[in-house]
């Protein structure tokens, strides 16, 4: 392991459209499963990783999720007029960060098990890779595929939405508004996109059922 990053970025700024009524007043981040808003979830796995500086981006009511994270010493991104998708958002966010390796995790996941963020600094190693993403198989999904540890496109594997990710994999796109997809093809051509497989549970939880199946994965990691 090299250059283990000790800084998050956190994606936080979507509308949340597929949950519907339960974002009509406030950002998807804020809604709760099992009683904690879905943000601290991940927000504790950060501080027991011991992760010092995490940052994350807002949109839609930005000063909801800015409130709720002034004493938590979240610095805030305010995405405006336009939301910058995963990779116009981290870059803006990269001086909020100071560092040249974070750590990025979505907003709306959650994991039990091992602490992704521990599984991915014990085997992040920055002088080859330029993104590690952490992985799962889930059953009539996938993206990815490992070969020799490394990532390409097409296979059982999901993304469960927290990586280490270098910053200078960004360089090169002039584009202000971009997601991340692209840094990772480019990396994957380059053979430094890697992977890593989640040892635990974990839930996107992108719609109203997702809340639901979450709260079974957190129930079960309790039992």
């Amino acid at each position: 392991m090299s250059d283990r990053p000790d800084a998050l970025m956190i994606f936080a700024a979507g509308f949340g459209t597929r949950m519907g009524a339960l974002t009509a007043d406030r950002p998807k981040p804020l809604i709760e499963v099992a009683g904690r808003p879905l943000i601290d979830h991940v927000l504790r796995l950060a501080g027991d990783a011991g992760i010092g500086r995490i940052a994350a981006n807002a949109h839609y009511r930005a000063e909801m999720l800015a409130r709720h994270l002034a004493p938590l010493d979240v610095a805030v991104s305010h995405e405006a007029p336009e939301i910058l998708d995963t990779g116009g958002g981290l870059r803006q966010a990269l001086p909020m960060l100071g560092a040249g390796t974070v750590f990025t995790a979505n907003s709306d996941a959650i994991w039990t098990g091992a602490n992704p963020f521990e599984s991915l600094a014990a085997d992040w190693d920055g002088e080859q890779m330029g993104a590690l993403l952490l992985c799962t198989e889930v059953p009539g999904r996938g993206d990815f595929r490992l070969e020799d540890r490394r990532l390409q496109r097409g296979g059982p594997l999901t993304y469960t939405g927290a990586q280490i990710i270098r910053a200078d994999a960004l360089d090169g796109i002039e584009d202000r508004v971009f997601s991340l997809n692209r840094v990772w093809d480019r990396l994957a051509d380059e053979g430094r996109l890697y992977g890593l497989i989640h040892r635990g549970g974990w839930c996107d939880v992108g719609h109203p059922a997702g809340i639901a199946a979450a709260e079974a994965v957190l129930a079960r990691h309790d039992v």
